[in-house]
């Protein structure tokens, strides 16, 4: 029996594309960048109070440098976010209270949303059988859900900002989603809870911790809009049909 056409882009047909020499490469490559995360970022200076202590000193290096230190700081977020490390929670809080509202903002949401999808091709072309090894259920209930609900399904999860960051980008690159949408989507959907968390760095001393900046009723809120757009496609059918009937007797 012949095999089923593949989309073009199908993760199973880009993945072949990728040489075991290619392969070995980017897996060096990926472990360099580990390293040089913990190279210049070790945890003791992505927490709160390190933060904190060091607000005065950060300022003064940005107003001596602005754009290296943008670039530094684009940079070491991108790696953060490309990687799922801890930590960016407490970045995203430096970008409100180094740079401000405006800045802050447009760093963290172009790094954050490519960093994702470059996470998103690393599980397509590179560590496809490693994420479905680890998340084969998930994996088929992840699709089952796109098929169904197409872009606002990844939308809904981009607003709940409980929903894991790097389960995220892994599951869908082991889908058909096109890079494109994917990084439009997730731009979009991170955004919400992106001004916040800068926004709450534009007030570093009052947070003593980085789950101080969700308030229950502001989580709640998201989660909410996260909610109702997972449905919108079921209560779209469920309208379309609904008219439908109501227009079948004129029709007669």
């Amino acid at each position: 029996m012949a095999d089923a056409p593949q989309h073009p882009g199908s993760p199973a047909k880009a993945a072949r594309r990728w040489r075991p020499g290619w392969r070995l490469g980017a897996l060096l490559a990926l472990a360099l960048a580990l390293a040089l995360w913990w190279r210049l970022a070790p945890s003791e200076t992505l927490t709160l109070a390190a933060l904190q202590a060091r607000h005065t000193e950060l300022v003064a290096w940005y107003e001596l440098a602005p754009w290296r230190v943008r670039s530094a700081f684009f940079a070491l977020y991108l790696l953060a976010a490309t990687l799922s490390l801890p930590g960016v929670a407490v970045l995203t809080l430096a970008a409100g209270a180094v740079f401000g509202l405006a800045w802050g903002l447009l760093l963290v949401s172009f790094a954050s949303s490519l960093g994702a999808t470059i996470s998103f091709w690393l599980a397509r072309y590179l560590l496809g059988d490693l994420v479905r090894a680890r998340m084969g259920p998930r994996l088929l209930a992840v699709r089952s859900r796109l098929e169904r609900e197409g872009a606002l399904y990844l939308l809904s999860l981009r607003l709940i900002p409980l929903v894991p960051f790097g389960a995220v980008n892994l599951l869908m690159g082991l889908t058909d989603m096109r890079s494109r949408t994917f990084y439009a989507v997730s731009q979009l959907g991170m955004l919400a809870s992106t001004v916040v968390f800068v926004a709450a760095g534009q007030q570093l001393a009052s947070i003593s911790s980085a789950s101080d900046v969700l308030s229950p009723a502001l989580l709640g809120m998201l989660v909410g809009l996260g909610a109702l757009v997972a449905l919108l496609p079921s209560l779209s059918r469920g309208m379309l049909e609904r008219l439908r009937k109501l227009r079948a007797p004129w029709r007669s």
